[in-house]
């Protein structure tokens, strides 16, 4: 016996409706908006030139660019709320508390975007006039189409009228004119949600650019800026980190072997034997400092990492680790050298965390591409608790990642585990 399943009709996607009347709003109100900011702006532009010889100008100049600065935020808000797309808000010239009033005036003239905000008040209104246009023809195209049958009895019919059913060769009377004009309302009903999108897009490209492309430009300076105050960081906290682990380990270690030589120097004459025991101990001395400078030259450019690259350097670090540690590793070749040593940098320090602060009893390194960066995931079965605040080297961390672009994540859960993980941009290759 089979049985024959049926299917409900198909239905326009939810999201493909929501996102029409959503752009369809977006253009109806971008010639509301658009309106009263051309005539506020051009207002208020001429009649501050006009009167820009006197001080009266300055500040009817400035109450023209702090409208249009009231109407860019309204933009802003509706590209958010109608468009979904993000519209940052750029930084404004602010005056300086103890300015006087002509110099607060004039502060809005000094600042670029506010000169934007004005060309967007300007010419805002033509993409935005296009954007109402198209939406309202479509829209009483469908309207039209659905409700000719019935409204075409009002119109005034002439013995020499004839419809467009009719000048189009289709045929003539009151269901050729019907079946015309629900045909063309079908084709606007399909090609509906395309034509507002094209329009809003339009006017929203427009207004991206004049009213949030500078705040993107400066979003870009800041990260600039942020990187680089990192990389200085952490270059100064790896200086003093090696300065302290000199200081307190091979430092030391060179001052008890001159101690040494000395004794066995006087002890040669009256006591061979005693200086030769001492002299041992001396060069047990020597060993262990060279083995400690290896060790510190390894956290600053590791020479098996400059010498067989990165996939060979995390293999040596997991097997190395006083945790065991399942290492699942797989890095493309020639990559960037800041890009390895921050890798290296980041699963040696997670790698000592482990060993030092969680109590695990294992631990797990994951290094795979993830297309345009490096991702890095070191788990382990510890008691959990990590933070950055507790000094365990993950604030150095987040300095380091900064400096390169790149991002620190941490789940840490109290009773374990700990995942630090890690995105390394690799640039282009």
């Amino acid at each position: 016996m089979t049985t024959t399943t049926m299917r409900p009709p198909t239905a326009l996607p939810h999201g493909l409706v929501r996102r029409t009347l959503l752009d369809s709003a977006y253009a109806l109100s971008s010639f509301v908006l658009a309106l009263p900011a051309f005539v506020l702006a051009v207002t208020l532009l001429s009649l501050g030139a006009g009167l820009v010889v006197i001080v009266y100008g300055v500040l009817v100049l400035s109450l023209a660019a702090m409208v249009a600065r009231g109407f860019a935020r309204l933009e802003r808000h509706r590209q958010r709320t109608l468009l979904g797309r993000e519209a940052p808000t750029p930084a404004y010239l602010c005056a300086r508390e103890g300015d006087g009033l002509l110099r607060r005036a004039v502060t809005p003239l000094r600042d670029p975007q506010s000169w934007l905000d004005l060309t967007w008040s300007i010419v805002g209104l033509v993409t935005g006039s296009l954007a109402f246009l198209v939406t309202v023809v479509w829209w009483a195209a469908i309207g039209s189409g659905a409700t000719y049958w019935f409204w075409q009895i009002w119109l005034p019919d002439g013995e020499d009228d004839g419809g467009l059913a009719e000048l189009l060769g289709l045929g003539s009377g009151a269901v050729a004119e019907s079946l015309l004009n629900a045909a063309l309302g079908v084709v606007a009903l399909l090609t509906l949600p395309w034509a507002v999108r094209a329009v809003a897009a339009l006017h929203a490209g427009l207004a991206w650019s004049l009213l949030s492309g500078r705040a993107e430009l400066q979003q870009e300076v800041r990260r600039v800026e942020t990187g680089r105050s990192a990389a200085r960081s952490a270059e100064a906290e790896s200086l003093r980190r090696l300065e302290r682990d000199i200081h307190d380990g091979p430092q030391q270690r060179m001052v008890r072997l001159g101690m040494d030589l000395g004794r066995a120097r006087r002890q040669l004459e009256s006591d061979p034997d005693r200086a030769a025991a001492t002299i041992e101990e001396a060069l047990a001395q020597v060993g262990e400092t060279v083995e400690e400078l290896r060790s510190l030259s390894r956290g600053i450019a590791p020479p098996l990492l400059v010498d067989r690259g990165l996939q060979v350097a995390l293999e040596d670090l997991a097997a190395r680790s006083a945790v065991p540690v399942e290492a699942d590793i797989d890095v493309p070749a020639g990559l960037p050298p800041h890009v390895e040593t921050t890798t290296y940098f980041v699963v040696s320090e997670a790698l000592t965390n482990v060993a030092k602060h969680s109590g695990a009893s294992s631990a797990r390194v994951h290094v795979r591409d993830a297309g345009d960066a490096l991702l890095v995931r070191v788990e382990d079965d510890g008691a959990g608790g990590a933070h950055e605040a507790k000094g365990h080297g993950l604030a150095g961390l987040r300095q380091r990642l900064l400096a390169v672009d790149g991002s620190l994540g941490l789940e840490s859960p109290a009773g374990g585990p700990t995942v630090v993980s890690a995105l390394v941009p690799t640039g282009a290759r």
